[in-house]
This record gives C-alpha cells, structure tokens and sequence, in this order.
C-alpha cells in the first residue's frame, strides 16, 4: 500500500497540533549528531552512476512497482533513465560526506582536505517533481543506512519545501512506502482534511488495470503569505 502526503494549506490535524506530551529526558534517546555533511542543490552535482549506487545500499528503487528478487532486493534502476529522470525534476537535493564516514575507515590526510561534491561520497538525496508554479510532489528520499537517523533525512525534505514554497509552491504531495510513514508524519505531515486519494495505475497480466489507493498528509506550510 502506497502513502501519500501534501502540502496545501490549511491546519494540521489535531493528532499533531495537540500531541505536545514529550518523554522525561532520561527515557529520551539520544540521537547521534549529524556529521559533517555539503548539501548540495545542484543538479550537476549529482552522478547518476554514484546516485544508482546509494539506491542500491538503500535498496530503493526510482521504480514506483520495481521487480524484487528472492531476496528482497529491488532491481537496479538503467542509469540512463535515471539520469533522464533527475534533470526533469524540479528540485534536486543531494547530500555529501566523506567516506571514512560511511565506510568507518580513511587516512587522516584525507580529513584535510575540504568536503565538497567532488571530495565527498553521496550519503543522501531526494526531488521533487512538478510544474514550477502550483504543485509538486516529492520522491526518492533517502539516505545510506550508516548514517540514518542522524537527521540527514529531515533535512533533505526541509530543504526540498523551502525551496517550493519560495516559488509559491504549496501544494505538495509527498510519496511514500508504508516503513517511511512514521518519518513524513515526525515532519510535518498529516492526514488531508479533504479525503483525497491517489490512484495509481499499473498495467496486470490478465486485466486492463490495476488500481491502488493511498491517503494524502496536510501539513501547514511555514510562513505562508496571504
């Protein structure tokens, strides 16, 4: 089952605006602090060689129905098609770290030298795709499991809305998995108030459609203009 969020005025759902109980601070857990990272909005900073590898360490798949093998990897994603695919989205936003990070080893030397796209490994990404002027939505994000859950995530997403709602963009759905749920809605995203649902089509052997539903997520947009 798919999930759907969006961003288009309006108020939270009350399940986010009033759930302000938060843990005594010694059953918090602590997260890890965020490494040093660039992050980048440059869509030629992105190498589509290096970005279908993070998505297999990620075991994502550009691929809305991608084939999965036995063993629950998805297939790998032509690297033409997804290089096709980038520099048709409307934003890109890529996150860099240096490899000692992901891989934990590295000589010191190379700590020296400053982190850049060029210096750094692609630890993080994630677009959206829309018409530059009322809607947009938002895919792919993702980031290498070294390092998740150190807020690289969040802010990949943060930065892809203030980059849309800079252009006027407030209607933004966000497509995600069923595991990714939990991660939208700690963002900002909840239940649309209108009820809407996205329907996919896919083509099945045996019958002309198949059709699954998801739900959409509202969040307020910060800072919205009248």
């Amino acid at each position: 089952m798919t999930f759907v969020g969006s961003i288009h005025g309006g108020s939270l759902s009350p399940a986010i605006i009033f759930n302000n109980h938060k843990p005594p601070l010694r059953h918090r857990r602590q997260r890890p602090p965020a490494p040093p990272i660039f992050i980048s909005t440059n869509l030629s900073d992105i190498n589509p060689n290096n970005l279908r590898d993070l998505c297999t360490t990620c075991n994502h798949s550009f691929h809305r129905f991608p084939n999965i093998s036995p063993d629950g990897k998805v297939e790998p994603v032509d690297v033409d098609k997804l290089r096709t695919a980038v520099s048709h989205s409307s934003v890109v936003v890529s996150v860099f770290a240096r490899s000692e990070l992901v891989t934990g080893s590295g000589d010191w030397y190379r700590r020296m030298i400053p982190l850049t796209p060029v210096t750094g490994e692609l630890v993080g990404f994630g677009r959206a795709v829309g018409d530059d002027a009322l809607t947009a939505s938002i895919y792919d994000v993702m980031v290498t499991p070294r390092l998740q859950g150190r807020g690289i995530g969040r802010m990949i997403l943060q930065r892809i809305i203030r980059l849309l709602t800079n252009k006027g963009i407030y209607d933004i759905a966000a497509l995600c998995s069923d595991q990714d749920m939990k991660f939208f809605k700690a963002c900002g995203f909840g239940d649309d108030m209108l009820g809407s649902t996205t329907m996919m089509y896919t083509r099945k052997s045996g019958s002309d459609l198949d059709v699954s539903a998801g739900r959409k997520l509202l969040m307020v947009p910060p800072l919205r203009k009248p």
